[in-house]
């Protein structure tokens, strides 16, 4: 048995999106570094002087410190007043204001609760420290920990680039301080980490601190100028993935064996506060998948500025040892639940990888009572199932297409099945999938009435994953003599591990003949694995796409 696990697991690895057993993400604290300017002649070196002496006693004497992080704040914002294309101030301001919001961490100030006496500058003058209040009644800063981005480097697979935005602020990582126990009621992640850009304004002596959103401005005003808003989009990212509380990668392989454990886990995710003006990216993973393996894809496209005005992510993750058209039929829930939260007049577009791809596909058709009939040689009404077994065989097989789904973009996806799924080794992967009790009743009356896989694989139980991922799988085949819903525009991106061999090509899981469609808007080979969605020629094939639908839409 031990044998047989092995062999299924690193044919599992096989499946995954790349990433295997290496670290994905990792967030290492430094120390942060301020380069004192070489010119003698600059007015701002004993500023930066004075910041590199609080830097050492920040830790024994925070308020000291923050008093010199203020002061350099106020004079590196007057010369950019003076001189908005100062470098040299851009650089110490940013450099002040992320100190402000490290030593009041550490200190453990709060400023949006009472406003803090500093005293500061060389004559010993004193600032009050305040909050500029969000008017969003969602944002309370007490409930968050602030680490400014600065002090952090990043190590690992999905992370390997970092995508910032050049501009004025200290970009800062906001982590709740406490998880979300209704987390998946407004579709939140248990633990939000959200990146937003510290800023600091005077008025006299009061120093005011504010943090905004840099996915919802690209510009800001400081010292009665307006200038670019920094940003750092990757870290929240990265910090989001090494959080245990958060981590979707520690349970790959736990919701593929056991998917009924993990029933709660099949949920819509959003990454930012909702925008009625912004059209929702949906992503989908694919099997013994996350939704961390969207991670290069996102931290990529959020560099883009017609991306970010344009967009928001969502994920849709869910156990992936079920078979998908179950999988299916609870994002539909999913989707119910959301448009009762969310006024989704936008279509939204959904990007499904591998499996995910296969889901995607079940929400831009309309089955009636087609599918039903080819999987069960009979009609509903003819077919002889409990109460039970119809009325999930009913909501998994019988539906429309779903209104606020505007595009869709496979990738890497088996839409016709792929021979591993029916090959010995796919039969003891799915043997090894730890099918509900509730799923194994209603299995044992549907494979008595017929037999979910045709030739000489015989399916004795009900089918899991693995089971509707093969060519000859009787849903594969019925889905698709099912033509995709007219008028909903969809496209392929397939990989062929760089051999440019198409029509023979394939990603290593999924063949080409099995990825592509005739009725495809545009398909794109990029030389790639079967992690097509996270090659650059695949993210910047979905950029082209979004930026399309961006165009269409808005017209």
């Amino acid at each position: 048995m031990k044998t047989r696990t092995a062999i299924v697991l690193l044919w599992l690895l096989c499946l995954c999106a790349g990433a295997g057993c290496t670290t994905v993400a990792k967030v290492v604290e430094k120390r942060p570094v301020l380069k004192v300017t070489q010119s003698a002649a600059s007015a701002l070196v004993s500023v930066e002087y004075r910041m590199l002496k609080a830097l050492r006693i920040q830790e024994r004497d925070p308020m000291a410190a923050l008093g010199v992080y203020i002061d350099a704040a106020k004079i590196a914002s007057e010369h950019l007043a003076a001189d908005p294309a100062d470098g040299e101030a851009l650089r110490d301001y940013n450099f002040a204001v992320a100190r402000i919001v490290s030593t009041v961490e550490t200190a453990e100030l709060a400023p949006w609760t009472d406003p803090v006496a500093v005293s500061g500058g060389p004559d010993g003058s004193d600032y009050v420290l305040t909050h500029l209040h969000d008017p969003r009644k969602s944002w309370d800063p007490a409930r968050y920990h602030f680490s400014p981005s600065d002090q952090f480097e990043l190590k690992g697979t999905y992370v390997r680039n970092r995508t910032l935005r050049p501009g004025i602020g200290a970009p800062t990582v906001a982590t709740a301080r406490e998880l979300n126990p209704a987390a998946s009621s407004v579709f939140l992640p248990d633990r939000i980490y959200y990146g937003v850009t510290a800023i600091v304004r005077f008025k006299g002596r009061t120093c005011e601190l504010a943090f905004e959103d840099p996915l919802h401005l690209e510009t800001t005003r400081v010292a009665g100028r307006t200038l670019p808003l920094a940003a750092d989009f990757t870290v929240p990212l990265a910090a989001m993935l090494e959080d245990d509380a958060n981590n979707p990668k520690k349970l790959n392989f736990s919701r593929y064996f056991n998917p009924g454990k993990y029933d709660d886990t099949a949920r819509i995710t959003r990454l930012e506060p909702y925008d009625p003006d912004k059209t929702v990216v949906l992503v989908i993973h694919g099997l013994t998948s996350s939704q961390a393996t969207w991670t290069p894809l996102i931290n990529t496209l959020r560099g883009d500025a017609d991306i970010r005005r344009n967009f928001q992510f969502w994920f849709f993750s869910y156990p992936s040892g079920y078979p998908y058209p179950y999988s299916a039929m609870m994002l539909r829930r999913e989707l119910d639940r959301a448009g009762q939260v969310f006024d989704l007049q936008k279509p939204m577009v959904v990007l499904g990888h591998s499996m995910g791809g296969c889901i995607s596909r079940l929400l831009i058709t309309d089955s009636g009572d087609q599918l039903w009939e080819k999987v069960f040689n009979r009609t509903p009404e003819e077919t002889a199932l409990s109460e039970a077994g119809k009325a999930l065989f009913t909501e998994a097989l019988i539906f429309d297409h779903r209104d606020e789904v505007g595009r869709v973009v496979f990738l890497s996806s088996p839409l016709k099945g792929s021979e591993i799924a029916q090959s010995w080794l796919g039969r003891i992967g799915g043997s090894l999938v730890r099918t509900p009790k509730a799923l194994l009743d209603i299995g044992r009356d549907a494979v008595d009435l017929v037999n979910f896989q045709q030739g000489d694989l015989r399916v004795k139980y009900f089918p899991d994953s693995v089971d509707t991922l093969a060519p000859n799988s009787r849903f594969v085949k019925a889905i698709n003599q099912v033509p995709i819903t007219a008028g909903i525009p969809h496209h392929v991106i397939a990989g062929d591990r760089g051999r440019g061999d198409a029509p023979e090509s394939s990603d290593g899981v999924v063949p080409y003949w099995s990825t592509h469609m005739e009725t495809a808007h545009s398909e794109k080979i990029v030389p790639s694995g079967h992690g097509s969605h996270q090659h650059p020629e695949g993210i910047s094939e979905v950029s082209r796409i979004l930026k399309l639908h961006a165009k269409n839409t808005n017209n």
